[in-house]
């Protein structure tokens, strides 16, 4: 997943992902191009510990 979408199903601004993987909060891989992506797994059990929060994934 993107920083956008984990973001938007956060209702976080991007930038807030990045720290977040930065501070080693969520774990994050890098493209050949230099970009982040997240597993679709990981975010899901972080969502399920998020009061309010519902999962709306693709």
């Amino acid at each position: 997943m993107t920083p956008a979408e984990v973001a938007s199903l956060f209702r976080v601004d991007p930038k807030t992902v990045s720290r977040w993987a930065n501070a080693g909060k969520i774990t994050t891989v890098r493209t050949l191009g230099g970009h982040r992506r997240f597993s679709q797994r990981e975010i899901r059990g972080l969502l399920s510990a998020v009061p309010g929060q519902r999962l709306q994934l693709g």
